[in-house]
This record gives structure tokens, C-alpha cells and sequence, in this order.
């Protein structure tokens, strides 16, 4: 509370029992449905920085916010440094879907320029996984990915996701084929 006051907050509530704790938490959320009635659509990103990095992610998020004219809505934890920018785009318009991908593609580069990672709560999968690199070196991704394929020789657990194009099982020769099929035949190889 001394802290926030000193840096110019101009509210401040701490709550006093079981039921408002439990009101804050409801409305924080609310904040995702909340968007939903501004915007028609919005891409909810989740990197993490630390705490003392939020005003710097903040502003870096307004600032990429103007470069690709697209709303944002900046939804935290501040607890726990983890992000969840709602970026704010309407699908019936060309090009704007693009625009919020590479919008949110920036935040997560911030992320990990300000010392943290690019996901918090919500994994790697499909949407981050070109972004590893921004994080990981070739070194620490040929390792990984050897490990995924000792855990995981048959390529059955999450295939095509986590690893960035070209670390896949396939190149350390663990892919398996049987009477002429493929295992996961529509997941793009390369």
C-alpha cells in the first residue's frame, strides 16, 4: 500500500474479509467477458516478466498498440509477473488478424528482452513455437528435442507443437512409418 501511494495511485482497497477478497477476484474475472462486449474479437497472449519489469512491458505494449493500430487490453497478474494482453482485432476486416498475430508476436520478444519467458500458464503448442528462438539457443533446442524423443519415440505426445519448423523427430530418424503411413499424415513435414 505504502508503495502504491508513493508511486501515485489514486485508490487504494485491501480487503477485509473472505467475501471481498472473493468480490475482487470476480472481477478480475470478469475482465475477459468485459472484452468481449468491446471489441468483436481478441487474441489473448500469456508471457511473463519480472514484477519490476511491468512498467517497461506496459509501455512497450502501448507503443506496439500504435504501430499496429490495434487496441489492447492489459489483463496481469502482478503477483506473479505473468501477462495476458487482449489484443483487440475484428476478423471481418483484412489483415487485422495478421496484424494482432505479429502484435502479439512483439509482446512476447518484450518478454523475454525484459528478462522473462514467453508463456506463463498456457504452454508453448503451435501459437509460440516459432518464438523459441527468441529464447533458446540452436544448442538448448537440439537438446530438448532429444529428450522429447527419448520420452517419446513414437511422436505420439503433442505432435507438431513446441518445437520450432525443422526440430522435429523426424530429423533425429524417429519417424515411423508403417505399411507405407504415416503417423499424423495431415501435420506438415519437412
Amino acid at each position: 500500500e505504502t508503495i502504491a501511494n508513493a508511486c501515485g495511485s489514486t485508490t487504494c482497497q485491501i480487503s477485509t474479509s473472505e467475501a471481498e477478497r472473493n468480490l475482487f477476484w470476480a472481477g478480475r474475472k470478469a475482465a475477459f467477458p468485459a472484452v468481449g462486449r468491446i471489441s468483436p474479437d481478441y487474441l489473448c497472449m500469456d508471457g511473463t516478466i519480472p514484477r519490476g519489469a511491468l512498467p517497461k512491458a506496459l509501455a512497450r505494449i502501448r507503443e506496439l498498440s500504435e504501430k499496429y493500430q490495434l487496441g489492447c487490453a492489459n489483463v496481469f497478474h502482478a503477483g506473479d509477473g505473468n501477462l495476458h494482453p487482449l489484443i483487440l482485432y475484428d476478423a471481418n476486416k483484412p489483415g487485422e488478424i495478421e496484424r494482432a498475430e505479429a502484435f502479439g508476436a512483439d509482446i512476447l520478444r518484450a518478454c523475454v528482452e525484459f528478462g522473462g519467458v514467453l508463456t506463463g500458464e498456457h504452454g508453448v503448442g503451435i501459437e509460440k513455437r516459432d518464438l523459441m528462438p527468441e529464447m533458446f539457443s540452436e544448442i538448448d533446442l537440439n537438446q530438448q528435442q532429444r529428450l522429447k524423443c527419448a520420452f517419446d519415440a513414437q511422436g505420439l505426445l503433442n505432435p507438431g507443437k513446441v518445437f520450432p519448423t525443422l526440430h522435429r523427430c523426424a530429423e533425429l530418424g524417429r519417424m515411423h512409418v508403417h505399411a507405407g503411413n504415416l503417423a499424423f499424415p495431415d501435420i506438415p513435414r519437412f
